[in-house]
């Protein structure tokens, strides 16, 4: 289970929780964020893919199911298209992949302006407002901004006020260009072949994820999580955990 941007692994709790017991959960906060180290490099998606390659291999897993949100949707394609045989099956849940589909026009959405918050001063503007930040994410993209609630809010906000951590996220972000051109060489590769589950909130992607997905994937399934934005797992957990066990079990 891959995390995004706005959340680390602790998104996954509620189907962790579903499916510990007839499955192994492995979710590894990703490169420069979570509990995770902050480098100063390898923030392409190719490179992250890499790092997971890394910790199934220090785990013994040879293949595995992936359940990925946000970032770890890009860094999810960067594994499949590198090391397929390794995938069995995928969930990607309400995000694009650099330079596949509509990606240039989606970039012009007023709602990413965060794609392009880079220069010399990021860092010292949001140091000690990190919570500022993340609440305009957390309220804009979200269908109901109650949804997630204080608790969450402050548990997110101390993990990425921590020394480092903006500094990298805005990192993920900066490499996208790097990933455009990666993912459009995979892209000419060939299209994944594993079973895929294509899931867009209804207020967020929509319709729109699995048609993204299938400029990549030649077995992709369709779905919508109605009355969710973006942050699906914190929206409404019930739904999404029913879609992906019901997905995953008939597959």
């Amino acid at each position: 289970m891959l995390h995004g941007f706005g959340d680390t692994g602790d998104m996954w709790a509620p189907l962790a929780a579903a499916l510990a017991k007839d499955h192994t959960i492995i979710v590894p906060d990703l490169r420069g964020m979570g509990l995770s180290s902050y480098p100063d490099t390898g923030y392409d998606k190719k490179t992250q893919a890499q790092d997971i390659a890394r910790v199934m291999d220090k785990l013994n897993v040879q293949k595995a199911d992936l359940v990925t949100h946000d970032i770890g949707n890009m860094v999810s394609y960067a594994l499949a298209a590198q090391y397929p045989d390794r995938v069995t099956r995928w969930v990607i849940i309400d995000a694009p992949l650099p330079g596949i589909g509509p990606w240039d026009e989606i970039l012009k959405s007023p709602l990413l302006w965060h794609f392009n918050f880079r220069g010399p001063d990021v860092d010292r503007l949001v140091k000690g407002r990190e919570r500022i930040y993340l609440d305009r994410f957390w309220n804009e993209l979200s269908a109901n901004p109650k949804a997630i609630d204080e608790a969450t809010r402050r548990h997110y906000a101390k993990i990425y006020a921590r020394p480092g951590a903006m500094h990298a996220a805005f990192n993920q972000f900066a490499a996208f260009s790097q990933d455009a051109s990666d993912n459009k060489a995979f892209a000419s590769k060939g299209k994944l072949t594993m079973p895929i589950l294509a899931l867009g909130a209804e207020k967020s992607f929509g319709a729109q994820q699995a048609a993204i997905m299938r400029e990549v994937g030649t077995n992709v399934e369709g779905g919508i999580i109605a009355n969710s934005g973006h942050w699906i797992m914190e929206e409404q957990p019930d739904a999404t955990v029913k879609a992906i066990r019901d997905f995953l079990e008939k597959n």
